[in-house]
């Protein structure tokens, strides 16, 4: 219960950054994680994962090529990431903005899929469309973004970057409730 206090706490007290006051459920990071094809994967990147409720889903299921680059701004969030340790985890402190210039910092060109928790529609306007430019350009050809929020109203925007390349699902069993939105770059 401690642990979900302090998630609760740093998210009410970040909300403009956080976007929600509860972490992610496990129906959730399943419906996320359903279209990675975990086999093939050599670089996932999730961009805002908070306290990591969904980054240990994908810590269990990567095979060891893989490497998860995690980008957290939240102090409080990244000093939780930090605790966890996996040797694939590489844990960056910087905006998603910096996608591109972090991974070749890393040594890594381009990303097969990117999971984003980031509350597009409560960033300026200006700093979520630059996030959605850089993943759409560290993407590998057929590469995958899923992106989760509350409501539809960040529909047009994602079509804006990535075409008629996008499919819609919806998960009940999480607070809130989120949609799921599936961009492939093509």
């Amino acid at each position: 219960m401690n642990k979900k206090f302090n998630f609760f706490k740093e998210a009410v007290k970040n909300y403009k950054t956080s976007g929600t006051i509860v972490p992610s459920s496990r129906f959730l990071a399943d419906k996320l994680l359903k279209f990675i094809d975990f086999s093939d994967a050599n670089v996932i990147v999730e961009l805002g994962p908070g306290n990591g409720a969904v980054t240990k889903y994908i810590l269990k299921k990567i095979k060891p090529q893989t490497t998860l680059v995690c980008f957290e701004i939240n102090d409080a969030f990244y000093r939780e990431l930090l605790k966890i340790k996996h040797p694939q985890l590489k844990i960056v402190k910087a905006s998603a903005e910096h996608l591109n210039e972090e991974l070749q910092k890393l040594g890594f060109l381009k990303a097969d899929y990117i999971i984003s928790s980031l509350p597009l529609a409560i960033l300026p306007q200006k700093l979520s469309k630059k996030i959605l430019k850089e993943s759409f350009k560290v993407l590998k050809k057929d590469g995958l973004y899923m992106q989760f929020q509350y409501s539809l109203s960040y529909y047009k925007k994602l079509k804006n970057v990535f075409g008629n390349s996008i499919s819609l699902s919806f998960e009940p069993l999480n607070f809130p409730p989120a949609f799921i939105y599936k961009c492939a770059k093509k």
